[in-house]
């Protein structure tokens, strides 16, 4: 029994230390992207039955055993913006802009949520976290970052394509 604890606590530690590793890696390959990227801190307290939702802090995580903290447990796992170029209207296709904006040549940035899942799937009350993220336009699109096919490779899938959710 013991040893099982153990070697289920070393896969634990590995597997986490996998997941940032890869969460790093989105984060720079948004970054080489022209995306300024920087962690979210918030979560959504969210009523999957009334449809009701609600950003707030997200709390920390505490180990009172180990020094370490995680702070950010937001989710979305990033916040992405980037300044768009306002005459280019495949850039602004689809997206949040009013027409005031656009008149006035204002500078307009595209403010999106990024979910890294090393498998790509969202579970039931994140799928709905995310729909309510969107309906309340808190961001434009959401993302989520997966590990490609090939080794080393990232697959970005739009949460709305993906769900049907538009």
């Amino acid at each position: 029994m013991e040893k099982v604890k153990k070697e289920l606590s070393k896969r634990g530690k590995s597997s986490r230390a996998r997941g940032q590793r890869f969460e790093l890696k989105v984060r720079q390959d948004l970054e080489k992207k022209g995306w300024v990227v920087s962690k979210w801190m918030n979560t959504i307290e969210y009523e999957k039955e009334e449809g009701i939702g609600k950003i707030v802090p997200a709390k920390r995580k505490y180990n009172p055993f180990m020094r370490a903290m995680a702070i950010g447990t937001g989710f979305p796992d990033f916040i992405c913006f980037k300044g768009m170029d306002e005459n280019d209207e495949e850039t602004i296709e689809g997206t949040l802009i009013p027409e005031v904006y656009r008149e006035k040549k204002k500078k307009i940035f595209d403010v999106i949520g990024v979910e890294v899942k090393g498998n790509g799937y969202l579970d039931p009350k994140e799928k709905g976290m995310c729909i309510w993220l969107i309906e309340n336009r808190i961001f434009s699109k959401i993302l989520i970052a997966k590990r490609g096919k090939k080794a080393g490779k990232i697959e970005y899938i739009n949460f709305e394509k993906k769900y049907n959710k538009q």
